[in-house]
């Protein structure tokens, strides 16, 4: 009777072992699978329109620097189907400011005229990603030869006017040392920036106002206080904009360099 009951015991107790086996065996497959389950897309750049104490309106395109495209082109950038603002500074279809990734001009080959290698006639603010570093930072250079990075194979550079955004006495006069355009007169801006955290703002403003305005607007309505600096690029009627069904046209004028968004 007893080696009975003991048999019993056994049994009972190796089906309870069983059960919480193959319970544990569940439950390891039910977590296990949504461990691996990707989270919803979230939107890779996001775009708001604010308007600053001083009456200037900003668009603003919000991006990592991995979304950043530099592009050659011949048009309104609001007829155009990628995303993005226009770039530097040009003249009949040349290219005035640096406009480089992976040692490479957007238009023709290194040291051409006009090609998006040099920042021409003179030293100009350019901001410069840095892929390998994983940092920001604007250089004052002349071509893209200058430029300081870890890897030449892992950057891209756009070239503009130096906005000084952690120099409040010397900005303006640093601005005007690399011929920034009308900097005291009310024209359409555009300018691109970055904060603490590599996040990177492209900014228009179709509001017409001097260089100083729109600096004031962006440090007051870019980047939650966690701004660090950036460039003024080519305004008045080449202030263009796209994001889908958002479009500023500027005067409507062709501009020959745009900054992309790659989704």
């Amino acid at each position: 009777m007893y080696t009975i009951r003991l048999a019993k015991n056994k049994a009972a107790s190796l089906l309870i072992y069983l059960l919480i086996m193959i319970t544990s065996f569940i439950w390891t497959i039910v977590w296990g699978t949504h461990g691996h389950v990707r989270p919803p897309n979230l939107p890779i750049s996001e775009y708001r329109v604010d308007q600053a104490s001083n009456g200037v309106t900003l668009h603003t395109i919000q991006t990592p620097p991995q979304n950043i495209g530099l592009k050659a082109i011949t048009a309104n950038i609001t007829d155009l189907s990628d995303n993005g603002i226009n770039g530097g500074f040009f003249w009949q279809g040349y290219l005035l400011s640096i406009a480089v990734i992976n040692d490479l001009p957007v238009k023709g080959q290194p040291g051409d005229y006009g090609s998006g290698w040099f920042n021409i006639d003179r030293k100009r603010g350019t901001l410069v990603w840095d892929e390998k570093a994983q940092t920001f930072t604007i250089q004052v250079v002349e071509n893209a030869n200058e430029l300081k990075v870890m890897d030449r194979n892992q950057y891209w550079a756009q070239g503009g006017v130096s906005m000084g955004l952690t120099n409040p006495d010397g900005w303006a006069a640093q601005a005007v040392s690399e011929e920034m355009p009308v900097i005291d007169e009310k024209r359409m801006r555009s300018g691109i920036v970055y904060d603490r955290n590599n996040n990177v703002y492209l900014v228009v403003a179709p509001t017409p106002c001097t260089g100083e305005q729109f600096r004031t607007a962006i440090l007051e309505q870019v980047g939650s206080g966690q701004l660090v600096d950036g460039l003024f690029l080519d305004g008045d009627g080449s202030s263009q904009l796209k994001v889908e069904d958002y479009v500023l046209p500027g005067d409507h004028r062709e501009v020959y360099q745009m900054i992309t968004l790659r989704k």
